[in-house]
């Protein structure tokens, strides 16, 4: 069902094609609008009774096309060197680990996937660093340490949140 709250996360995609533009202006407010819809999405979905499955994996699925869109760009123009922008999706390298350790112990379907708190924290970074990005900042290799850490952090919540028992 395509409720508010969807569209709201859908619209990440055209707002990541408009990198194709190199115009610093447009590339920041497409960051920007991409932020907005990101913190609102989820308050939406709340407030009209419309959160479901769907959404929640709609939501970080559309963050990540997002950022590795634009990453990909600015790696094909030269504005960042791969490790920067394999430290800025570490977290989803953990991401990858934490499935495969629901899909070993099978718990897989029983996992209620939500958001956690060091992944919104990742993706506010993420678009952080974006838009410093767009305005020529140089990032220290610390900046992309912190990425790798925050990785960490989200495994080890991921990990303990699969031994909650579900809220609903």
């Amino acid at each position: 069902m395509i409720t508010l709250s969807n569209m709201l996360s859908i619209i990440r995609i055209p707002l990541a094609l408009l990198f194709l533009w190199q115009n610093i202006y447009i590339r920041i407010i497409a960051i920007l609008l991409a932020m907005f819809t990101d913190s609102i999405d989820g308050y939406f979905a709340r407030k009209y009774k419309s959160a479901s499955k769907f959404g929640a994996f709609l939501d970080p699925a559309m963050d990540k096309f997002f950022v590795y869109f634009i990453l990909s760009i600015l790696i094909f123009e030269s504005q960042i060197k791969y490790w920067q922008a394999l430290a800025m999706i570490s977290r989803d390298f953990s991401l990858i680990i934490f499935s495969l350790y629901l899909f070993i112990t099978k718990k897989w379907a029983s996992y209620e996937v939500r958001a956690v708190r060091w992944g919104k924290v990742t993706t506010a970074m993420q678009f952080c660093v974006l838009i410093g990005i767009c305005l020529k900042f140089s990032f220290s290799w610390y900046i992309y340490g912190a990425f790798v850490l925050l990785g960490v952090l989200a495994f080890i919540e991921l990990i303990f949140s699969s031994f909650a028992k579900p809220t609903s």
